[in-house]
């Protein structure tokens, strides 16, 4: 059977530091947020904005925080800095230098562990699943930090995540994640959920290989290792 890595070990791994190619990614442009996941994230901003309680967004694997510290100008500059909050997550804590205005904040942590203080409107994730050794737990995870109709979007390659014997878990798994009410867009590669809510799918994780090689992107991915419950 393929060599597996648990979490730890897994964060030490040389596949895993290379995520560093997505470290200064921008809101928009050619290589930007819109590019990758399909949406504009300031028009979701704004959109969630139209309730009385304060917008939230959370950029998993965001870098240095370029994206989010781009957003927060923005809502800075049009006098919503009560109006929104942003936090962006990272495994590495080497952000974007300079002032940030009070509603962002750049965090570093583990998506496997860190905890948040409340629910969010809106959770990105652009390319970090694909390093993630225990993938299913994190959609799970992030599921339940959704606000009731928070939207999440995120790159996802179904076909890292493995069988046993190291054969992709196949349609049987996207099946139980659009049943468990997740939507996944096998041609662009995107896994996106709108509300939160408990998931429970049927797999117990047994660890990550980080020498599975380049994946649809071109550079060196983990797959991920499960095991069916009955």
């Amino acid at each position: 059977m393929t060599r597996l890595l648990d979490d730890e070990a897994l964060v030490r791994s040389s596949v895993v530091a290379n995520c560093a190619m997505n470290r200064e990614r921008s809101l928009n442009g050619a290589n930007g947020y819109g590019r990758e996941l399909g949406i504009d994230v300031m028009a979701e901003l704004s959109t969630c904005a139209r309730t009385a309680a304060p917008v939230r967004w959370l950029d998993v694997c965001c870098g240095s925080g370029r994206a989010p510290a781009e957003a927060a100008g923005l809502l800075a500059d049009r006098g919503r800095t009560t109006q929104a909050e942003i936090i962006g997550l990272d495994l590495v804590d080497q952000f974007v230098s300079g002032s940030r205005p009070p509603l962002l904040r750049l965090i570093s942590g583990s998506v496997t562990e860190w905890v948040p203080d409340g629910r969010f409107d809106l959770i990105t994730r652009v390319h970090g699943l694909h390093y993630v050794g225990d993938k299913l737990g994190v959609l799970s995870r992030i599921a339940s930090w959704l606000t009731g109709d928070g939207l999440f979007v995120a790159n996802f390659d179904a076909r890292s995540v493995r069988r046993t014997d190291g054969t992709p878990a196949g349609r049987r798994l996207t099946a139980r994640l659009r049943a468990q009410g997740f939507a996944y867009d096998s041609a662009r590669r995107r896994i996106s959920r709108r509300g939160g809510g408990e998931v429970r799918l049927p797999y117990r994780y047994l660890g990550a290989d980080d020498q599975a090689g380049p994946n649809y992107t071109g550079q060196p991915a983990v797959d991920s290792f499960y095991e069916p419950l009955p």
